[in-house]
């Protein structure tokens, strides 16, 4: 994976329009692994990973089980691809990877609450949406969609196969829309993405890593404010709202007072 210094606004609007097409992913910390959230859970709290399977199919089960009881349709919950969003959507530790289509919504959430150098990883997903695994090349990514009946458990709960597939659910949510959102979902719980990456065969790069210096924060946060990138934005609901408040703390505009005296935060 190649890594890439960018300290100036400038410089990463300039390179992220060298990637036309690609997916993109901020984290908050750039030592951060580009690893799921169950991948983390799962290796913080359980080390014995022959139940990690187990246990998986388990959680998607009680949600499934129980969830029915907060949607207005409960057919949402059929589709594996659909179920594993929604509880996503919902706070719960799943194999899915969120990247955006937006560099700038990927750059919002790596810098955000950074406090330190933080990352916007890259995924070259034109390339991607041919290159197969080299050790089984019948692996496409047609054949692994786990949209289809039998597929999520077929390739991906086994977590045996060094793949991974990116789109979305047939029916996207608000906040994926609003985001312009896509998902990524790997074969194996116990490597990074790019680790993953490694076993597909492609010429040139699958993934690039675009390390943030935390100096060039209040520059970004700046510029995607005046873009209407916000939490308030992307997150289209109260709790969206409530969130953005906290750039709102940062953002100031002056205007002249009526009284002379010069200094209204508007």
């Amino acid at each position: 994976m190649e890594d890439i210094l960018v300290s100036d606004w400038n410089d990463f609007v300039a390179l992220s329009g060298e990637l036309d097409g690609w997916a993109f992913r901020g984290q908050q910390d750039a030592r951060w692994p580009l690893v799921s959230s169950l991948s983390r859970y799962l290796g913080a709290f359980i080390p014995d990973r022959s139940t990690w399977r187990s246990r998986e199919e388990r959680a998607i089960r009680i949600f499934r089980r129980k969830a029915h009881n907060y949607l207005p349709d409960r057919h949402v919950l059929d589709n594996d691809l659909r179920c594993l969003a929604l509880m996503q959507h919902h706070g719960a530790p799943t194999r899915l990877l969120d990247f955006t289509k937006s560099p700038f919504v990927a750059a919002f959430f790596a810098l955000e609450n950074a406090v330190s150098h933080s990352a916007v990883f890259a995924l070259n997903t034109p390339a991607l949406w041919n290159a197969t695994p080299a050790a089984i090349p019948t692996l496409t990514r047609d054949a692994i969609d786990p949209r289809l009946d039998g597929n999520f458990a077929r390739y991906f709960l086994q977590n045996n196969s060094d793949i991974v597939w990116i789109g979305e659910p047939e029916e996207m949510d608000r906040r994926l829309v609003a985001q312009s959102g896509t998902m990524v979902v790997p074969g194996v719980l116990d490597k990074s993405l790019d680790q993953i990456l490694q076993a597909y065969r492609c010429n040139g790069s699958l993934i690039k890593k675009l390390v943030l210096s935390q100096t060039m924060r209040e520059q970004a946060m700046k510029a995607l404010y005046r873009m209407n990138i916000t939490n308030a934005s992307l997150f289209p609901d109260l709790d969206g709202l409530a969130r953005s408040i906290r750039v709102e703390l940062e953002v100031v505009w002056t205007a002249a007072a009526p009284d002379g005296f010069g200094n209204g935060a508007l």
